[in-house]
């Protein structure tokens, strides 16, 4: 084969313990492992091909052993890089195979998609191993503090159950529903039923619009959302609660209405002026995609980085001490900030900000937003993970795609995404996936739609969305809830998403979904597999998705299928003890689905849309990397 095998009895390798060191160091050197089954082929050799200083080179793999049919491989390769790259060259009889992070081939590949270590700071424990629920704030939950508050100028009144969202009119942006965070505490117990863990806001700054991404300053809360008074509360409330909250901060553009730009446009010779692009006779300015109301600001400007960032009252530091104590920032637009024409300065702004931000607090998250390929912008260095939406949100929607020709997704010219095979998800995953770290997987933001996006409900098949949750909570990476999900709220587009939570109806309360929702949060804490374990594709064709996560002492088997399959799985891509555990009751299912032993194989059938999760065993181990001898994990 030329292209990538990308599922079924190949062989094997992640980021995860059983195959490579956690949080290595520079000058360390780490031991790599491979898996190979017998039922793809006897290996007769295999190196561990690693890139020093831009030059590869070669060592040889070493012949641990073998159990359930895999033998396992193992090389050692010393870290000379902060970025380590690998991949692995397998020679079978007069063939020879490389091995990376998209999959098999028999051909050269480029390094782009090799396997990476990286030395940096790790994330948070608390992120990688959270789930995140976004709340829009205006459309969240209306205090009974909120009564009598002036309606501002800009704004369109608007009535919390009754109005509808205008998704595409001029009055988008300025309908205003009145919610507010005082809202947003006194539904913490509703967030943590559903066990979320990270509150992350969308922005909070005064501004112009309901959504405010155009803040009028960085210096306060909006009043309109109960002022600083009401942020405070909201996190020590959380706090109390072991919860988490993230704020969403715009380092790319301000609003016009803000005081610097105010300035800037009042007087050109001011420093704020140089925060922002101008025109020589500033009678223009650059502002994000022509939005003359979000001017972008200039990250050349020395001034800016000290006001943006390392002043003690920036809005970067500010918000991240008492008696705010926000645990960490989502970067909005993160993959454009600091770039214009020929100026690129982004890592230069990601690292300022990563830098500040771990000076103030060692265990805060730094997530950027990057809608399209991001893994060039994201290392792991500044950035802990990305909000993007290539390698899982898109192929999913697309392999789950409803009657969906009149949703868009992000501008783009075709209409809805069009339905793809399991096999084609897999592939656009792994493709877009495989220049990231294993951390820096981990630490990505998994959603099945968001604020930007139109609702999973209103994109996917009958039943998708809970199909979606699944793999969103099954996936290495951090899920996302964004609220309205769990009513199973829908929109075509990312504006008419910004629905106001139905509190006062009890007949869109969707107890199925509440209940699949802490379901699916409760299995991610109580399985380790699913926050530290690899992955493994055991088959991914047409309607049906099968993998397992495992560690060396638990793993889960994850099944979706969109419509009635069955699927027999080859002998030796479970174990036999998995195999046999597979007699008992999934941990969690949405609908018809089975697992059974078909002579030495396994069955799979559906009958009809549904997913299941089941609990196994850890990977079968060669007698060497018994844990008795302490090489199961190469931490």
């Amino acid at each position: 084969m030329s292209g990538a095998a990308p599922a079924g009895l190949l062989p094997h390798h992640d980021g995860s313990a059983l195959h490579a060191p956690q949080q290595p160091a520079l000058g360390d050197q780490v031991r790599l492992r491979l898996r190979i089954p017998a039922g793809w082929g006897q290996a007769s050799r295999v190196w561990l091909r690693s890139v020093h200083d831009g030059e590869p080179r070669y060592g040889a793999c070493v012949a641990l052993g073998e159990a359930d049919g895999w033998t396992w491989w193992e090389a050692d390769m010393p870290v000379t890089n902060p970025v380590a790259r690998y991949r692995f060259l397998i020679e079978t009889g007069q063939r020879y195979w490389h091995f990376n992070a998209q999959g098999l081939f028999s051909r050269d590949v480029s390094d782009y998609a090799d396997f990476r270590l990286t030395t940096f700071p790790a994330a948070p424990e608390w992120l990688r191993r959270g789930t995140l629920y976004q709340v829009f704030p205006d459309r969240f939950a209306r205090s009974a503090r909120a009564a009598g508050r002036p309606v501002p100028d800009w704004a369109v009144p608007c009535e919390w159950d009754t109005t509808e969202v205008q998704g595409a009119s001029a009055e988008t942006p300025y309908q205003y529903y009145g919610g507010d965070l005082f809202g947003v505490t006194e539904h913490l117990d509703h967030i943590q039923a559903l066990g979320a863990d990270v509150i992350y806001l969308t922005p909070f700054f005064p501004a112009r619009s309901n959504h405010r991404y155009d803040a009028a300053t960085f210096a306060a809360v909006d009043p309109l959302l109960g002022g600083d008074e009401a942020l405070i509360e909201l996190v020590e409330a959380a706090h109390a609660r072991g919860l988490k909250v993230m704020g969403d901060l715009t380092a790319n553009h301000s609003g016009d209405a803000h005081e610097w730009f105010q300035r800037a446009l009042a007087e050109p010779g001011s420093e704020e002026a140089g925060y922002y692009y101008f025109s020589k006779d500033h009678a223009a300015y650059e502002a994000w995609y022509g939005v003359a109301s979000l001017p972008k600001l200039n990250w050349a400007s020395a001034a800016l980085r000290r006001k943006f960032v390392l002043d003690d009252d920036s809005p970067v530091a500010r918000w991240l001490r008492p008696p705010f104590n926000l645990d960490g920032w989502r970067i909005d637009v993160g993959n454009m900030t600091g770039r214009l024409g020929t100026t690129d300065l982004n890592q230069d702004v990601a690292r300022l900000i990563a830098d500040r931000v771990r000076s103030i607090n060692p265990d805060a998250a730094l997530l950027a937003e990057a809608t399209n390929d991001a893994a060039p912008d994201f290392s792991g260095e500044h950035w802990h993970g990305a909000m993007t939406y290539s390698n899982f949100t898109r192929p999913l929607w697309a392999w789950l795609a409803g009657d969906a020709g009149h949703v868009n997704f992000f501008g783009t010219p075709l209409p809805g995404p069009h339905r793809i095979a399991a096999e084609e998800f897999l592939a656009t995953h792994q493709d877009l996936a495989a220049a990231f770290s294993w951390d820096v997987r981990q630490q990505n933001m998994n959603a099945l739609n968001s604020h930007d996006t139109a609702r999973a409900a209103t994109a996917m098949i009958d039943g998708g969305q809970a199909l979606g949750a699944v793999l969103m909570f099954t996936f290495p990476g951090v899920p996302v809830m964004f609220a309205g999900d769990e009513f199973g709220l829908e929109g075509d587009n990312g504006e008419y998403s910004r629905t106001p939570m139905p509190w006062n109806d009890p007949g869109r309360i969707r107890a199925d979904l509440r209940g699949l929702y802490a379901g699916l949060t409760g299995l991610r804490k109580s399985q380790p597999a699913l926050t530290g374990g690899g992955i493994r594709w055991l088959h991914a064709a047409g309607d049906t998705l099968a993998f397992v996560r495992e560690t060396a002492d638990s793993a889960v088997l994850v099944v979706v299928a969109r419509a009635a399959a069955e699927v027999v799985l080859a002998p030796g891509l479970l174990s036999a003890a998995q195999a046999a555990a597979l007699s008992a009751a999934p941990a969690l299912a949405t609908g018809p689905l089975s697992a059974a032993p078909a002579g030495d194989r396994t069955a799979l059938r559906a009958g009809g849309p549904a997913a299941a999760v089941w609990v196994l065993p850890g990977a079968a181990l060669p007698e060497s990397m018994h844990p008795a001898r302490g090489r199961t994990s190469l931490d």
